[in-house]
């Protein structure tokens, strides 16, 4: 009878938490930037997608903000324990920024106001698009291995900044080029259905399992297990 054990060692799990701390102390630093420069030009040029672009990185922080309190404790068993109300956060995150996403689109549809071609809008949208999908991957590579759903969610928080970025660019190009000022709304409306879907998963802990040397799924609830394997002789 041979003991194979699953998930990392404790020597790895403390490389990976100390990587989630600094991939969550970055993505936090670029987004309190990121929306200062987005609320400011969205005022400016009068355009809903910019401020709600603001809003959705104020959401980010506070989902990043929630990984950092759970990973700020040394004890792995405190930081378990921390786990639950973690996701609860990120889930409220992802409910608030679909609600005002949806609802801003469906103004703008309406025709509740026009905006003004930004260029500070269109190189900020561009930059994250450029940053956003690599802290998302790094930190959702080190949650998965880790055995963290709190991880993981923020990480998808992130990438969903990332398809943000793509539509607020796309809204503020089609609209400056060739005044589509449809394009970005409709996008939106699905950026709003994807949130409330990663969500709702947040909410229930599910999207995150750590996978083992012997591809059995570890929840991230648990502690490491162990499996035996007997090996018969014929």
């Amino acid at each position: 009878m041979a003991a194979l054990a699953l998930g990392p060692s404790p020597a790895r799990r403390d490389v990976l938490t100390r990587r989630i701390r600094l991939l969550v102390a970055a993505t936090i630093a670029y987004n309190v930037v990121e929306a200062g420069v987005a609320l400011t030009a969205g005022a400016m040029a009068s355009s809903t997608a910019l401020i709600g672009f603001g809003l959705d990185s104020v959401i980010e922080v506070s989902s990043a903000a929630a990984v950092a309190w759970q990973f700020s404790a040394h004890d792995h068993a405190v930081r378990e324990a921390r786990e639950h109300r973690a996701l609860r956060i990120i889930a409220v995150s992802f409910f608030a920024l679909a609600a005002y996403v949806a609802v801003d689109a469906v103004r703008a549809l309406t025709g509740a106001g026009g905006s003004s071609p930004s260029v500070p809008g269109i190189a900020l949208a561009a930059l994250s698009l450029a940053v956003m999908p690599f802290l998302s991957a790094a930190q959702r590579r080190a949650g998965r291995e880790l055995g963290s759903a709190s991880a993981v969610a923020d990480s998808r928080q992130t990438l969903l900044c990332t398809y943000l970025s793509a539509v607020v660019l796309a809204g503020l190009v089609l609209n400056a080029t060739l005044g589509w000022t449809w394009a970005d709304p409709v996008a939106a409306l699905v950026i709003a259905a994807v949130a409330v879907k990663e969500g709702r998963d947040a909410w229930r802990g599910k999207g995150c399992c750590a996978a083992g040397p012997s591809g059995a799924c570890r929840t991230p609830q648990s502690t490491p297990q162990t499996t035996s394997k007997t090996e018969e002789k014929k």
